[in-house]
């Protein structure tokens, strides 16, 4: 075996010693003393420790060289422990061994999904891999973060994998992925290629998981998992979170909790197809695989060529669903979003406002309201593009990204000027990957549509869907972007728009025999178009909107400030949907907009102070005609997003989340806070969501608080209203963690939002 070098039994003193700085002659002394104590372990090749902080993942390697899954949990201080202890039958009775396999390849004796199947150049349909090497080393820019890299190769084909962890300390995320090369003189078919593989032995299973459709995502739901599969997918394409998210809470020994029990979230990032499978097999044992949906999807792997899996992303918590969800938005805002650090603005978007009905004037006179409510950026929606297919409506103009001379004579530049003078910037609408038939592209470059050889083209939302596989489309797809903000490099904001799922699966780029590819080549080239544009254009702010919610994933929120969670702005409906939304993803990248009354897709009429007091739990936005607000509703608006600004936004955008009270629950309140990690302040939101009676009111117990200190209280957003007796007087957070408080609300739609600041 190779040399390589394992700090796995030495990760604490090794990130104290970078950590700390020592001297120079300390840190000679301390290499030796490390370098020396893994080299001898190492070649024992029994232990593999991937670990943060607090959480550990162990593997051992038997024998026959077959990594084996021994523990997925809280952190272990004596990994070597497991070695110890023999949980596998006798050879004659192996079958149990083999369900423990930490890295299953069909063939190799899983019964099960594997995580790798290979058609080789012969026809072979196995593969059986052979533990290898391993490398461990602190990442050279961020010493928080340890990479793994396993190596295994097939014991008689000339296949390479590469199992590859990154563990997170300070957040306690640990992502996995995969590389599979073939370094044959002849392809390879890979057919199955999960990212991440984990092995579970409790009493229960609980899944969490998040699904929905359109104006309804990311609905939380909780089951048992018993003998069988249970699968969450989706073979949508472009939508990839259409119907289902690619995420989920497992929570073990009991149903979930918010501030107790063992709770395993994990989440892909990848913008595609996926598939991620629950198997509870006979001995009450759970492996759950996960990555992108192998559906149709076979994919050849040429002579020398490397296969990379997107990642996993993993986290674990003993204290409930809540740090499990502050571990997945910390890590976000530190490493998964970009500028996760940087404060979101007030954005003003225009299409409930306008629709596709509207002239410069009608986008001016926006702007200047806009401005003088506060609002820091107005974005101009869908309808400004198409001169000899003009897009007054959905069925034209998609794919022909020049201004309407008609609608707006003076150019983008006119708009973004007068945003200018009104002290607020200027964003834009896109749908790049999309195009309408009529449109002079689909009459200029057929061939660029998906499309399937010899049958009718399907349309759905009046348009089609461009090849990304193809390079040409990729140019396209950029230019197309980049002409636009090059010209008005003013432009501060885009909203990147997905509005359509593939059907009409085919492409004229790839070869025949390889039109399977497309789903993964796909997704590749939209990273592709992203890695340009951003690089290109590091300072214009992006949102992922695909109809809504239908691309939120870890995979685009890299490429993204924030995501569009539901074309639905129904703040009761947004209640759920965000509830839902931010178990994973963070609240900073949360669009939530406060819309016009009757809300234009539930027609339900809702307060503007509820609306204000719903959107302000995630990035706040204003979605609606201003125009068509009365003196008194734009005084509030004004003093709403003030207030917003100055005491809410640090916190909401860059605190700890605390799920208190669930929609979910019959009783028909919500409640959630934020606080800040220092625990110095913190934001309460508290819902009715139905009528109750005339003195029945909720007594909500905080969270997230020093328990010696005191805080003073100081309701927010009132609009001449009190809803607590107490306004303005200090209670230790140990009151108000463990009795609570009574919020004076009862009445549907009714809401309070509250300070918290420690003494």
């Amino acid at each position: 075996m190779p040399w390589q070098m394992n700090l796995n039994s030495n990760d604490i003193f090794m990130r104290k010693l970078f950590l700390n700085k020592w001297k120079p002659a300390s840190l000679l002394l301390a290499l030796v003393i490390v370098f020396s104590g893994t080299l001898k372990a190492q070649t024992t090749g029994k232990i593999i420790h991937v670990n943060t902080d607090d959480v550990s993942i162990v593997l051992s390697v038997d024998e026959n060289g077959i990594p084996v899954f021994r523990h997925f949990g809280k952190r272990l201080a004596h990994p070597e422990e497991v070695t110890l202890e023999s949980r596998d039958l006798a050879p004659n009775y192996g079958y149990r061994y083999d369900l423990r396999q930490a890295f299953p390849t069909f063939g190799a004796g899983y019964i099960y999904d594997p995580m790798l199947k290979v058609t080789h150049a012969d026809g072979n349909l196995s593969t059986d891999l052979k533990f290898e090497g391993q490398r461990t080393w602190l990442d050279a820019n961020d010493r928080n973060i340890t990479h793994t890299e396993l190596t295994l190769k097939d014991r008689v084909y000339p296949l390479t994998v590469k199992i590859f962890y990154d563990a997170y300390a300070k957040e306690n995320v640990i992502t996995q992925r995969m590389s599979v090369t073939n370094s044959g003189k002849k392809p390879v078919m890979l057919e199955e290629f999960a990212s991440s593989f984990a092995h579970f032995k409790r009493k229960s299973y609980h899944l969490t998981h998040f699904a929905g459709d359109w104006a309804s995502e990311m609905g939380s739901m909780e089951e048992e998992l018993f003998e069988g599969t249970k699968v969450i997918d989706s073979k949508s394409g472009t939508r990839s979170s259409r119907f289902q998210n690619g995420s989920f809470m497992l929570s073990v020994d009991a149903p979930g909790q918010e501030k107790y029990g063992e709770v395993y979230a994990g989440a892909l990032a990848w913008s595609g197809n996926f598939r991620m499978a629950f198997h509870r097999d006979h001995q009450g044992q759970l492996h759950v695989l996960a990555g992108a949906h192998p559906f149709g999807s076979a994919y050849p792997l040429a002579k020398g060529e490397v296969f990379e899996t997107p990642k996993m992303v993993w986290t674990y918590s003993d204290q409930g669903k809540g740090l499990a969800s502050r571990n997945l938005h910390r890590w976000a805002r530190e490493y998964a979003l970009r500028d996760g650090a940087k404060e979101r603005p007030i954005v003003l978007n225009s299409w409930e406002g306008a629709y596709f009905d509207f002239d410069e004037k009608v986008l001016t006179d926006m702007m200047n309201d806009a401005s003088a409510m506060g609002v820091e950026m107005f974005v101009l929606d869908d309808g400004w593009f198409g001169n000899k297919y003009p897009r007054n409506n959905d069925d034209a103009g998609l794919g022909d990204w020049q201004v309407n001379k008609k609608k707006l004579p003076r150019g983008i530049p006119h708009l973004v000027n007068h945003a200018e003078s009104q002290n607020i910037n200027f964003g834009i609408w896109i749908e790049p990957e999309m195009v309408n038939p009529r449109s002079e592209l689909a009459e200029n470059h057929p061939e660029w549509i998906v499309q399937r050889p010899n049958r009718e083209l399907k349309v759905w939302r009046d348009q089609l869907l461009l090849d990304l596989t193809n390079p040409k489309v990729q140019d396209f797809v950029f230019t197309s972007i980049d002409n636009i903000l090059s010209a008005n490099p003013k432009i501060a904001y885009v909203k990147w728009d997905s509005n359509r799922h593939v059907e009409n699966i085919g492409s004229t780029h790839l070869p025949k025999k390889e039109q399977s590819r497309f789903w993964v080549d796909y997704t590749k080239g939209l990273y592709k178009i992203y890695d340009r544009l951003v690089a290109k254009h590091p300072s214009v702010i992006l949102q992922v909107c695909s109809s809504g919610g239908g691309r939120l994933d870890y995979g685009s929120l890299p490429y993204h400030h924030e995501f569009w969670a539901s074309d639905d702005t129904d703040p009761y409906e947004r209640i759920f949907i965000q509830w839902g939304t931010n178990h994973i993803y963070p609240a900073i990248a949360t669009g939530s907009h406060v819309s016009a009354q009757p809300n234009h897709q539930t027609g339900r009429l809702s307060p503007l102070k509820f609306r204000f007091d719903v959107a302000m739990s995630g990035r706040l936005g204003l979605e609606l005609q201003p125009k068509h607000m009365n003196a008194e509703e734009k005084v509030f608006s004004k003093k709403a997003i003030e207030t917003y600004k100055a005491e809410i936004r640090p916190v909401v955008q860059f605190g700890d989340l605390y799920r208190l009270h669930s929609p979910y629950e019959r009783d028909g309140w919500a409640s959630i806070m934020y606080a800040k990690p220092e625990k110095d302040e913190a934001i309460l939101f508290a819902y009715s969501i139905q009528h109750h009676n005339r003195e029945e009111f909720p007594i909500i117990r905080l969270d997230g608080l020093d328990a010696k200190a005191r805080y003073r209280i100081t309701e927010l957003n009132k609009n001449g209203k009190s809803h607590f007796s107490a306004d303005g007087k200090a209670f230790s957070g140990e009151y108000l963690m463990n009795a609570g408080l009574e919020i004076r609300i009862n009445e549907y739609a009714e809401s309070a939002v509250f300070k918290l600041t420690k003494e």
